[in-house]
């Protein structure tokens, strides 16, 4: 990264009037392209990555967004120094005033009496309160920048857990347990796993945001699966045994005599985790095909039934 960090708006690329959901897209964006695990080759694609995270740490915090468009920290998330303003008069003792008339009469902003009495220990300790400060105005017990990530499992792993192997952007390679029953969207904090700082201060928490890969054979509906399964036409009448896929494996079910589309069969506890030891169902939904090649004898049949012979 270069010496002085660059604005975070023009790290993501958005203005200054983008909302919370227009800089996220931005970020994940982005964070996609120079992602490390996909430009082993650029050397430079750590920092960039790295840059990107210092950049939604800020504005995707609603709270240090503020903080940043005041002015009161900087690109890297590092408080600014609230010092004197040059620009103000300055007193005739040659010290900056900064606007304040320190008298100390009765009528003073000083003074103890009344309602308006201003202690000027306090008011000299807000203008002066270096204590638990850096020489560079940060709080010397203040934490690193965190790291935010992504990690995509499959449907499977959120019914037996997983670890997933995650290269953060500093290069460190960690081994994340993802738990089971996550759901996607969620988020794991990993206590002090982010940007160290250089000074030897506490580092910054990672997060990691679980994704889920779309699984083809089944539809999440809450704690539920629905599975779509294609049955013969001669088994949905006389009925039969169907092999249906599940997270577990493929397992073995009946199909009822006289069954059509649409009809919904149930699979207890092969859905997704809903809770500590509660699982939820397999939804099989019943479609009935019928044969592709010409099929004589089965065609008899349905004209026999037609004419009600």
């Amino acid at each position: 990264m270069t010496d002085v960090a660059r604005d975070p708006y023009e790290v993501l690329g958005v203005g200054r009037s983008a909302n919370e959901a227009d800089v996220k897209k931005a970020f994940r964006r982005l964070a996609k392209t120079w992602h490390p695990d996909h430009n082993q080759s650029d050397p430079k694609a750590k920092e960039k990555f790295a840059e990107l995270n210092t950049a939604y740490e800020i504005l995707g915090d609603s709270s240090k967004r503020q903080q940043f468009d005041r002015g009161e920290i900087d690109a890297e998330g590092k408080q600014r120094f609230q010092g004197f303003d040059p620009s103000q008069p300055r007193s005739s003792a040659g010290g900056s005033s900064q606007g304040f008339h320190f008298g100390f009469g009765a009528g003073g902003p000083f003074s103890g009496g009344g309602a308006s009495g201003i202690d000027p220990s306090d008011l000299f300790a807000d203008l002066f309160r270096f204590k638990n400060k850096d020489p560079r105005g940060r709080r010397a017990n203040a934490a690193g920048a965190d790291i935010r990530v992504e990690a995509t499992i499959s449907l499977a792993d959120t019914v037996s857990g997983a670890v997933k192997r995650m290269t953060f952007p500093d290069g460190r390679v960690l081994d994340v347990k993802i738990p089971v029953g996550v759901t996607d969207g969620k988020t794991i904090r990993l206590k002090e796993q982010g940007q160290k700082r250089s000074d030897g201060g506490p580092a910054g928490d990672a997060y990691v945001t679980v994704k889920i890969a779309p699984d083809q054979r089944f539809v999440i509906e809450g704690s539920n699966l629905r599975h779509h399964l294609s049955i013969p036409l001669e088994t949905a009448i006389l009925g039969g045994r169907m092999r249906v896929p599940t997270l577990q494996g493929e397992v073995e079910m009946d199909i009822p005599p006289r069954s059509s589309t649409g009809r919904i069969l149930r699979l207890r506890g092969k859905g997704l985790a809903a809770g500590a030891e509660a699982r939820g169902d397999l939804l099989v939904s019943l479609d009935v095909t019928v044969p592709q090649q010409p099929d004589p004898e089965l065609e008899a049949l349905m004209r026999r039934r037609r004419d009600g012979l």
